[in-house]
């Protein structure tokens, strides 16, 4: 039987999951450490410093309930000034202590006898704690693509998460090999001040506007003297964007409305129409991630950018070789080519009861019941777990429900004196079943390839409904799911 005392708590991951899972922690008394492997806080936001990082969700939605913000600069924030936000959040919950940076977890292994979880730092320190949070998000490992030559390009060469910022691109012949979300931020913000900039292109997006506008000072006094309006403003966003959940996750032809004003814009931005051909998605939208960009379309006119269509065949010293046999000469290359979605934990090694293996439980895709707990794995959850991804919502407010049901988790362990707490089989497979069946009938399952899909069919990343129906589900623990333990 557990003691008196609160549970001791473990989160990985400093980003925005871990910092308001701490947050909350501190706020009730638990014991918290943040393990961080990097020597700053921000995750995502911290990585992703390259030109036109920004947020495409609005930036009152893209923050913590709790901790509203209401200067904001801008509709949608920018990467730097997210990270401040952060950053505030740290100092001003008194967080400094708690965090350990530079610290990454190697191995965490589960004593059942003693219901304590065993971590192994990278350097080789062991940690003893009560329960482990998973904070390491889904965007996170930046995804190379299995290019042949990849390392004998004679310039620099680097993905966007790992910006090169000693490298001065004005003036060079500026490679960039993807059109995802990084793309349609970077190439505008790039391409006025390179030579030339040849985008290589697998697969054109679709793209949304980005009503995009600075906040004038006094709407940002009217905000903070009048903290009602702010809420009502961030209802307002919430709802707009949960409504977009119908087309989604419910009636994706409702979706062909944005697929004609998509075509539209494309005209009126793209007059060349062989290039706008080639910029026209041949799927449903919104079955790969749709964009947020006013600017990207219109950057594809500039004289200086070539859309490049045919597959790449190489990576060469002198730059890339394409499928048509031409090799495109390159001063700097760089990788807009997403990140490695699937590997939730990785370069973590997570062993549960009787020693099972999480990457070996997930061998054929990742399950998590809520998206947050493991059968075999007590008193660990996940936050931003599998199947908890939005294609038309803002992920805080899905973390903030997840870390609501943790803190339940952690009240039960605490007044119950348990062991630990073990959801059990027929739990997780019947969410799962649930989750996976509902899937068959979103747009993210309507043929495309796309990041959502691993490669053996199964979606373990997105959330199939409104994140108001989580949000139900999430409310409170049921302890009929759980195996207990004293």
């Amino acid at each position: 039987m557990r003691s008196t005392t609160k549970p001791t708590v473990a989160i990985i991951g400093a980003g925005f999951a871990g910092i308001g899972m701490a947050i909350r922690l501190k706020q009730a008394g638990y014991p918290v450490t943040v393990f961080e492997r990097e020597a700053d806080l921000g995750g995502v936001w911290r990585d992703n410093t390259y030109p036109g990082a920004a947020c495409d969700i609005p930036s009152h939605l893209y923050s913590f309930s709790f901790e509203p913000k209401p200067d904001w600069t801008r509709r949608y924030a920018t990467q730097p000034e997210i990270l401040d936000y952060l950053r505030h959040c740290v100092h001003k919950y008194g967080l400094g202590a708690h965090i350990r940076f530079g610290t990454g977890i190697a191995t965490a292994e589960f004593d059942e006898q003693r219901g304590h979880w065993r971590l192994t730092t990278e350097g080789g320190e062991t940690i003893e704690i009560d329960a482990l949070v998973s904070a390491c998000g889904q965007l996170r490992i930046p995804a190379l693509p299995d290019l042949l030559g990849r390392d004998t390009f004679a310039g620099p060469a680097f993905h966007t998460a790992r910006w090169d910022h000693r490298q001065d691109l004005t003036g060079k012949r500026v490679g960039v090999i993807g059109t995802g979300a990084t793309a349609v931020q970077v190439v505008p913000a790039l391409v006025d001040s390179v030579h030339e900039l040849r985008l290589f292109q697998r697969t054109p997006p679709y793209l949304v506007p980005r009503p995009d506008r600075a906040y004038p000072a006094w709407q940002r006094r009217l905000f903070a003297r009048f903290p009602l309006l702010q809420k009502l403003g961030r209802a307002k966003l919430f709802a707009q964007h949960e409504a977009r959940v119908l087309g989604f996750g419910y009636a994706p032809r409702m979706l062909r409305v944005s697929e004609v004003l998509f075509r539209r814009r494309l005209r009126r931005q793209v007059p060349d129409p062989d290039r706008r051909a080639a910029l026209t998605p041949d799927y449903r939208i919104g079955c790969k991630r749709v964009l947020v960009s006013s600017d990207f379309h219109p950057a594809m006119n500039r004289a200086n950018l070539a859309l490049v269509t045919d597959s790449v065949r190489e990576i060469v010293p002198e730059g890339v070789r394409t499928d048509d046999g031409r090799v495109h000469e390159l001063d700097v290359l760089v990788y807009a080519t997403g990140f490695r979605t699937q590997d939730f934990l990785t370069p973590m090694r997570v062993l549960g009861r009787g020693g099972r293996d999480l990457d070996e439980e997930w061998r054929d895709g990742a399950r998590a019941h809520l998206g947050i707990t493991v059968p075999g794995f007590p008193n660990f959850f996940l936050l931003y777990g599998p199947n908890t991804n939005l294609g038309h919502n803002s992920i805080i407010y899905m973390i903030e429900s997840q870390i609501a049901y943790v803190l339940d988790a952690l009240q039960r362990l605490h007044t119950r004196r348990l062991r630990y707490l073990d959801v059990r089989v027929p739990a997780l497979r019947e969410f799962d079943e649930h989750v996976q069946r509902r899937l068959r009938n979103t747009v993210f399952s309507t043929g495309c390839d796309s990041w959502y899909i691993a490669d053996n069919g199964r979606n373990a990343n997105n959330w199939p409904s409104s994140v108001l129906a989580y949000r139900r589900l999430t409310r409170s623990l049921d302890p009929a799911e759980y195996e207990h333990a004293r």
